[in-house]
């Protein structure tokens, strides 16, 4: 019997196949890119409830709507789309803003939130925790719009133009939603940023390049 992971079809086969009939195809590609869709729903939607009715509207969308995939972009470019589209029509509705703890199976990635393992210092692995919390809920105070371009640039580490793809939008537009949010982020969060003692440093030109500023840390672990 085929599993998900034995299956080498590629992602636009497996559509194909779920567009053709086949009852399997799409439990596949849904599982070969299951961690970074919730990821995303997760840190734009700000918590798990939330998290699991923005991806799971935007799964029932992408196996309905699958025969409308043209190819003009990656399928994983199309499903974070659909998923992100998804979530933003929710935040929109319900005007959410309210963030929880994010679970402690989930990895986080890119540069905002991205912090060291500290097993054996309980004290830096609490700052680290709250300096996680302390992000995610300044992210929650940003417009959707803004909130799911940082998420995709700076947490998810995408290139703008394939945000730009998946947000429907110019690269342009996506480049002034992260330069407006992350200077609303640097005024919540200079403390963070600013050891004590040491002056302000100001914040990065609005019109700078989009770059992850960290290395970016792998997937999490299923």
């Amino acid at each position: 019997m085929t599993t998900p992971a034995s299956d080498e079809r590629s992602d636009q086969a497996l559509l194909r196949a779920h567009v053709d009939g086949d009852a399997e195809a799409f439990g596949v590609l849904f599982s070969r890119h299951r961690d970074r869709l919730w990821a995303v729903a997760l840190r734009t939607m700000g918590n798990p409830e939330d998290a699991a009715d923005g991806l799971q509207d935007g799964m029932i969308a992408a196996f309905r709507r699958a025969g409308s995939f043209r190819g003009e972009a990656a399928v994983t470019t199309w499903l974070h789309r659909v998923v992100v589209n998804a979530c933003l029509d929710r935040l929109r509705a319900a005007k959410i803003r309210r963030l929880e703890a994010l679970p402690d199976d989930v990895e986080d990635r890119g540069t905002l939130v991205a912090t060291a393992e500290h097993d054996d210092q309980p004290d830096a692995a609490a700052e680290d925790a709250e300096r996680r919390r302390r992000v995610l809920a300044a992210l929650a105070t940003l417009p959707p719009d803004q909130r799911a371009a940082l998420v995709l640039v700076d947490m998810e580490g995408y290139p703008v133009a394939e945000v730009a793809e998946m947000l429907g939008c110019a690269e342009g537009t996506v480049k002034s939603r992260c330069s407006r949010g992350r200077a609303k982020l640097a005024d919540l969060l200079l403390d963070l940023h600013q050891p004590p003692g040491d002056p302000p440093h100001g914040n990065p030109p609005p019109d700078g390049p989009v770059q992850p500023m960290l290395r970016e840390r792998g997937p999490p672990a299923p």
